[in-house]
C-alpha cells in the first residue's frame, strides 16, 4: 500500500482516538444530577414558584383588608356657599361639609375655602365575610403549592423517561455501528472471493446493499440520539449538547422492581392538586353566601375648615366675605363626627342564592374530575405491574437470543468463507444478530421504564430512584 493510501486510515484512527479521549474526559451525567438540574432550571417550575409567591402576597394583602380604613385629606377650593346648615358624612369618604346659611335668593359671592380632615371607617361585623375571603385566598395558596409540587413531580418523570430514551438511543447507535462494521467485514470477504472467482458477482452486489442499509440505519440511529439529546437539554434548561449517561440502565435490571410505594394513592401529587381545586371552590361558595348579609360599620371624622366668608355673612350683610387666598386657606373651625352604620342590600339575598348554587355545581364538577384522575392512576398502576412482569421476562430471555444469534452468525461466516454457504444465509444471520443486539439493549431499558411508570402512577418517585 502506498504512503498516500496509508494516510487516510491513520487519520481516521487518530480521529477516533481523539473522540474517545474527549468522551472519556466528559463527566457522566447521573440521573439524580439530571433531575436536580431540571428542577433548578426548568422555566415552567420557576413560573409555578412565582405564581405561588404571588398567591402568598395576595393572601397577606387579604388579611390586611380587615384593618380599618384610615384616610387623610386636604383640599382648597374656590366657590359659592349657597346651601343649608348642618353636618354631613359621606359613607367611606371624606366629604364632610359645614355649609353657610340658607339665603332667600341665589348669589355668586365667592371666596376661598379649605378642608383638612382625617377619617376612619371599620366594618367591624359582617357575618364572617372578611374571614371567609381570607380562607378563600388561603385555599388559593394551597392550590398553587400543590400545583408546584405536581409540576415538579411530573417534570421528574419527564426527565427520567427522556434520560432512559436517550440512553437506549445511544446504545442502539452503538449496535448499528457494530452492525455496519460487520457488514463492511463481510463486504471485504465477499469482494475478495468474487474477484478470485470463488463466488458469483451478485454476492458483491448483495454485500454492497447490506453496507448501504447498515449506513442508513446508523444515520437514523444518530438522528434519534440528537432528537433525544435536544429534548433532554430542554428539560434540563441547558443549551443543546451531547451527554454521557450512566450505563447502569442498560446493563442490569432494577434490584427492586416491585417495591411498594411509600404513600397512599390519595397522596399522589396530581390528586392533591385536584383536591385543592375542590377546596378553593368550596371556600368560594361559603364566601359568596356572606354577600346576602348586612355589614356593620364604625366611622369617625375629624376636620378643620377655613373660609373666606365671615361670621356676619348672611341675609343682612352679604358683603362680609373676602376673596383672598389666605383668608380661606387658614382653618378657623373644627368639627368631629362619630357614628355607627349598617348597609344591607336586601336584593343580594336572591342574587347570592344563585351565585352559591353555581359555585356548588362547580365543586361537583371538580369532584368528577378528581374521580376520573383517581381511576386513571389506579389503572395505570395496575398496568405498570403487568409491564414490569413482562419486561423482566424479556430481560431474562434477551441473553439467550444474543448468544444463539452470535453463534449462528459466526457459523455462517465460517461456512461462507469456506464456500459451504451462500450470501443469503450469511446476510440473514447478520440480520438476526443485529436484531438480537437491539432487543438486548431495549429490554433492560424497558424494565426501568416500567418501574418509572409505576412511580408515576403511584406518585412516589422513590419507587424508581431507590433502585440505583
Amino acid at each position: 500500500m502506498s504512503a498516500s493510501n496509508l494516510r487516510y486510515p491513520i487519520m481516521g484512527i487518530i480521529l477516533l482516538l481523539s473522540v474517545g479521549s474527549a468522551q472519556s474526559q466528559q463527566k457522566v451525567l447521573s440521573l439524580k444530577e439530571a433531575e436536580q438540574t431540571a428542577l433548578n432550571n426548568y422555566a415552567s417550575i420557576k413560573a409555578k414558584a412565582n405564581q405561588l409567591n404571588a398567591s402568598k402576597a395576595s393572601f397577606n394583602e387579604t388579611k390586611s383588608e380587615q384593618l380599618p380604613d384610615f384616610n387623610l385629606s386636604a383640599q382648597q377650593d374656590y366657590g359659592t356657599v349657597n346651601g343649608s346648615t348642618g353636618p354631613l358624612y359621606g359613607y367611606k369618604g371624606v366629604a364632610v361639609a359645614s355649609s353657610g346659611p340658607a339665603l332667600a335668593n341665589q348669589n355668586y359671592n365667592a371666596g376661598f375655602g379649605s378642608l383638612y380632615s382625617s377619617s376612619i371607617n371599620w366594618d367591624f361585623f359582617s357575618f364572617g365575610k372578611a374571614r371567609e375571603k381570607t380562607k378563600v385566598q388561603g385555599a388559593v395558596v394551597a392550590l398553587d403549592e400543590t400545583d408546584l409540587v405536581q409540576e415538579q413531580f411530573q417534570h421528574q418523570v419527564r426527565v427520567a423517561s427522556t434520560y432512559l430514551n436517550l440512553l437506549v438511543a445511544q446504545q442502539l447507535y452503538k449496535a448499528q455501528q457494530d452492525n455496519l462494521d460487520r457488514t463492511i467485514q463481510i463486504q471485504t470477504v465477499v469482494v475478495a472471493r468474487v474477484k478470485s472467482g470463488l463466488n458469483p458477482g451478485v454476492d458483491s452486489s448483495l454485500a454492497n446493499a447490506e453496507v448501504s442499509n447498515a449506513r442508513i440505519a446508523l444515520t437514523n440511529a444518530q438522528q434519534t440520539v440528537q432528537d433525544q439529546s435536544n429534548l433532554l437539554s430542554q428539560y434540563l434548561g441547558l443549551p443543546h449538547q451531547g451527554f454521557v449517561l450512566d450505563s447502569i440502565f442498560v446493563t442490569k435490571a432494577p434490584p427492586q422492581p416491585n417495591a411498594a410505594p411509600g404513600i397512599q394513592i390519595d397522596q399522589h401529587p396530581e390528586l392533591r392538586f385536584y383536591r385543592s381545586r375542590i377546596g378553593v371552590s368550596d371556600e368560594a361558595a361559603k364566601y359568596y353566601s356572606t354577600f346576602a348579609l348586612p355589614t356593620f360599620s364604625l366611622f369617625g371624622v375629624y376636620q378643620g375648615r377655613g373660609s373666606g366668608f365671615k361670621t356676619d355673612y348672611g341675609a343682612n350683610n352679604l358683603d362680609d366675605y373676602s376673596s383672598s387666598y389666605g383668608a380661606g386657606a387658614n382653618p378657623t373651625r373644627y368639627n368631629y363626627l362619630l357614628g355607627v352604620g349598617v348597609i344591607w342590600n336586601f336584593t343580594n339575598v336572591f342574587r347570592t342564592h344563585y351565585q352559591v348554587q353555581s359555585q356548588k355545581f362547580t365543586s361537583d364538577q371538580l369532584h368528577n374530575d378528581y374521580d376520573l384522575v383517581s381511576q386513571r392512576l389506579q389503572d395505570e398502576s395496575q398496568l405498570a405491574d403487568i409491564r414490569i412482569a413482562t419486561s423482566l421476562k424479556n430481560f431474562n430471555e434477551a441473553p439467550v437470543e444474543v448468544k444463539a444469534a452470535s453463534d449462528a452468525y459466526n457459523q455462517k461466516t465460517a461456512l461462507y468463507k469456506n464456500g459451504l454457504s451462500n450470501i443469503v444465509d450469511l446476510t440473514q444471520a447478520l440480520f438476526v444478530l443485529n436484531r438480537a443486539e437491539v432487543d438486548r439493549d431495549i429490554v433492560s431499558n424497558n424494565v426501568w421504564q416500567a418501574v418509572l411508570s409505576k412511580a408515576a402512577a403511584t406518585g412516589d418517585m422513590n419507587v424508581f430512584m431507590n433502585n440505583f
